[in-house]
């Protein structure tokens, strides 16, 4: 049951994340989805990769917030509350399937593997992949901001 409601969670805030306007509670909610995938990691067994999710997360958010808040145009309306009930509709209806076709109860991923050595040694590849998708973000940022500031 705690796999649904993580599940649920995670859900939720990457729909908030992506469609939310104003910057600091898309970032809030983005910050909701790192925790919710550390966390989902920590049941599951792979406590070395729920460390660096975390850790990769605090750091893509702190690069989003900071080039958000720099690159971003300042927005003079609010998101209205009818918008974010509805994101957190859609985000309920699309947790469905997590709710109801459940897999918690599956611990292993082949034979002899259990899913916790699966996420962290047989798939670290795409961990490192994810890093290094992150570190070409923050360049991209930093470029723009310096020929921004050479202007």
């Amino acid at each position: 049951m705690i796999f649904e409601i993580l599940a649920i969670g995670l859900i939720i805030s990457a729909i908030l994340a992506l469609f939310l306007d104003e910057v600091v509670y898309s970032v809030a909610a983005l910050s909701g989805t790192f925790l919710f995938t550390a966390i989902i990691y920590v049941f599951s067994g792979a406590i070395y990769a729920a460390i660096f999710q975390f850790a990769v997360g605090v750091g893509t958010l702190a690069i989003l917030f900071l080039s958000g808040e720099m690159l971003g145009e300042k927005q003079i309306k609010k998101a209205s509350p009818a918008k974010t009930a509805g994101l957190i509709g859609a985000g309920v209806v699309l947790s469905l399937p997590a709710i109801f076709l459940s897999v918690s109860g599956q611990t292993t991923v082949g034979p002899d593997i259990d899913f916790g050595t699966a996420l962290w040694d047989i798939r670290g590849v795409d961990v490192l992949l994810q890093a290094l998708v992150i570190l070409t973000i923050a360049l991209g940022i930093a470029v723009v901001l310096y020929e921004r500031r050479k202007k």
